[in-house]
C-alpha cells in the first residue's frame, strides 16, 4: 500500500516480451498479479500503457513494398512522376523508411523534399539559425543545400539529413531534389503531379494552401487509414517506427476499444475501477536541445472515457500560503483554509488559480508515463499513476 504522505505518483511495471501476435490484454493482467497482491493497484489509478507493444501484438507492419503500391494507388502515380514531399521531420526511425516508400513509387521519376528550416517541425536542427539568416537575406527565403559554405550536421545525431534524404531517393534510382523553405506553395513551382504534406500537427494547415492549385495532395494520415488493410491505423503513416526488415510499424489501431477492454478485464479479476491510457511521445520540449518530443500525432493514442474531456487544475498554494499567513492566520487556520479552497469550482483566470495552466489530463498522464518508462526502454511498457484523480 502507498503511505498516506505520498502524493501523486507514477512507477514503471515490468513485463515479458511482447511479441507479434501476443495476447497482450492477458499479458498485461498477469504482470498486474503481483501489483494487486502487494496492495499498489487501487481505484482512480491510471493503467499507461506504451502504445508500442500494443502495435506490436496486433502485429501491424507493412512493407516498403506495401507502401510504394499504397502511394501509387492513393495518387495515381506513374514511375516516371514527380511528387513533392513537404515538411517531413528529420529522423532516420519515423521518417526514412517513409521516404524509401515514397521514391519506389516513382523510381524513375523524380521526389522533392521541401524542408523546413532552420528546424523541422519537432526542433531537429537542419542547418544554424545564423547560416539561415544569412540565405534569406540573399535569397528570399528559398534555397538549397548548394547554397550552403559547408555541411551542417544535427547538434546531436551528427547527421546531414538534407543528404541521407537525397540518398534514400537516388538509390531507388530516382531523381532528387532538395530545398528549403517555409512556404508551402514553394513546391508548386516544381510542378509536382502530387504533393504529399509530411508535417505532424500542421498538416491540415499545409495541405489547405494547395488544394486551391492542386487537388492531388494528401497528409500521411491517409495512408493505411482503413481497415482493409492488413495493417492499419486510424493515423496512417503518422507514429509509425522503422522496425526490423525493412518494414514500418504503425501506430496502434482502436486504441480507445483497447483501453476500454483493458478497464473491464481489470474491474472483473481485480474488482477495482481504473482508467487507461495508451501512451506515445510526451509532449514536453526539451530545454536543451530545444527538440519537441512529440513526434506522434497525439500523446495518447487512446484512452477509457472517464479521461475524456478532463482538465487539470489546481489553485496557487504558495500565493495563497502567503496571502494568508499575511493576514495573521496560523498554520492550522491556513491547512484548514486550503483544503476547502482545494475542494471549489473556479474560474479558469481567478487570481487563486494564476499559474496553474489547466492541461487535458491525458496528455500530462501520458508525457508522465514517458518519461517514467523511457524512450530508451526502461523494460517497463506499463506505467502505473496514482493520485491523479483522487477526488
Amino acid at each position: 500500500m502507498i503511505p498516506k504522505y505520498v502524493g501523486p505518483c507514477a512507477f514503471g511495471i515490468k513485463m515479458g516480451l511482447v511479441l507479434q501476435g501476443t495476447d497482450l490484454l492477458s499479458e498485461i493482467l498477469h504482470s498486474l498479479q503481483d501489483v494487486e497482491k502487494d496492495g499498489f493497484l487501487s481505484d482512480n489509478d491510471v493503467l499507461c500503457v506504451t502504445e508500442s507493444i500494443v502495435a506490436r501484438a496486433q502485429n501491424n507492419y507493412i512493407t516498403t513494398k506495401e507502401l510504394s503500391r499504397e502511394f501509387q494507388n492513393k495518387l495515381s502515380l506513374t514511375e516516371y512522376d514527380k511528387v513533392g514531399v513537404l515538411f517531413p521531420i528529420t529522423s532516420r526511425n519515423r521518417f526514412a523508411l517513409i521516404l524509401e516508400g515514397i521514391a519506389a513509387s516513382v523510381p524513375r521519376g523524380e521526389v522533392i523534399v521541401q524542408f523546413s528550416y532552420p528546424d523541422d517541425e519537432v526542433g531537429n536542427q537542419i542547418v544554424p539559425p545564423e547560416i539561415a539568416r544569412e540565405l534569406e537575406k540573399k535569397t528570399g527565403g528559398c534555397f538549397s543545400p548548394f547554397d550552403f559554405k559547408k555541411q551542417y550536421l544535427h547538434p546531436l545525431t551528427g547527421m546531414d539529413y538534407t543528404q541521407l534524404y537525397r540518398e534514400i531517393i537516388t538509390q531507388i534510382g530516382a531523381e532528387a531534389r532538395i530545398v528549403l523553405c517555409n512556404q508551402a506553395e514553394e513546391i508548386l513551382k516544381f510542378e509536382p503531379d502530387a504533393v504529399i504534406a509530411a508535417d505532424i500537427h500542421t498538416r491540415e494547415q499545409t495541405k489547405s494552401k494547395l488544394l486551391p492549385s492542386l487537388e492531388n495532395v494528401i497528409t500521411l494520415q491517409e495512408i493505411f487509414n482503413s481497415s482493409h488493410h492488413h495493417a492499419w491505423s486510424e493515423w496512417g503513416l503518422l507514429g509509425s517506427n522503422m522496425a526490423s526488415g525493412g518494414k514500418l510499424k504503425l501506430a496502434p489501431r482502436e486504441s480507445d476499444a483497447v483501453a476500454t477492454k483493458l478497464q473491464s478485464l481489470v474491474r472483473e479479476k481485480f474488482r477495482k475501477n481504473i482508467e487507461v491510457i495508451i501512451y506515445g511521445d510526451g509532449a514536453y520540449k526539451d530545454p536543451t536541445s530545444g527538440i519537441y518530443e512529440l513526434a506522434d500525432p497525439c500523446a495518447a493514442f487512446g484512452t477509457t472515457s472517464g479521461l475524456n474531456n478532463i482538465l487539470r487544475r489546481g489553485i496557487k498554494l504558495k500565493y495563497m500560503v502567503d496571502l494568508y499567513q499575511e493576514q495573521g492566520k496560523s498554520e492550522k487556520q491556513i491547512q484548514e483554509i486550503l483544503s476547502e479552497e482545494t475542494k471549489k469550482n473556479r474560474k479558469l483566470n481567478c487570481t487563486e488559480s494564476e499559474g496553474t495552466t489547466p492541461r487535458r489530463i491525458e496528455d500530462l498522464l501520458a508525457s508522465l508515463a514517458d518519461l517514467v518508462s523511457g524512450s530508451a526502454d526502461a523494460g517497463t511498457p506499463l506505467v502505473l499513476a496514482k493520485g491523479f484523480l483522487d477526488k
